[in-house]
């Protein structure tokens, strides 16, 4: 996998505090982003989850081991729909991992312009939950996930995960 370092990135809503003085707080040691490339083939689906592992003890983000498991098993389900879905109209793939002060964000881009969705569980079918599950380990970590078109008429997948634990009903 080829990194292509640092770089601003979009970050999810409501991500930091604001200032109070006009000025932004310095960043904190484990803010950042950073982008993979990898071909659209099955071996890059371990290489990818491997890659954001260790960026995240690299850079030692303060995420929860429950956190971290979550988002490995949401790289691998974005990476192998994109290698099994995209590959034909996009050789290449990207994993993206930005890093906030209370969030993380994981995204997925391919050059294949359909638009997947979350599908409804099938109890007759063997696959086809990849983005539920995404989803939902989303949601319950108290993060979110949605599909959008690049410029260059593919598509990012990405789901966003608060480093903070979320707050539970009773």
């Amino acid at each position: 996998m080829d990194n292509h370092g640092r770089g601003d990135g979009p970050r999810p809503a409501g991500g930091t505090a604001a200032p109070l003085h006009g000025a932004p707080p310095p960043p904190l040691p484990y803010e950042g982003v950073w982008r993979f490339t990898a071909p659209a083939v099955d071996a890059s689906v371990p290489q990818a989850r491997h890659a954001v592992r260790d960026l995240l003890l690299r850079q030692g983000v303060p995420a929860s081991g429950d956190l971290v498991h979550g988002l490995l098993l949401i790289v691998s389900e974005l990476v192998t729909n994109a290698v099994r879905h995209a590959a034909v109209l996009s050789p290449m793939l990207a994993v993206e991992v930005a890093v906030g002060a209370e969030w993380l964000r994981v995204s997925v881009e391919d050059g294949h312009p359909y638009r997947p969705t979350a599908l409804e569980t099938d109890h007759g079918r063997t696959g086809g939950r990849g983005l539920l599950l995404v989803r939902e380990i989303a949601r319950e970590a108290g993060g979110a996930c949605d599909v959008e078109h690049t410029a260059s008429g593919g598509k990012v997948i990405w789901a966003a995960l608060p480093l903070t634990p979320a707050v539970q009903d009773s």
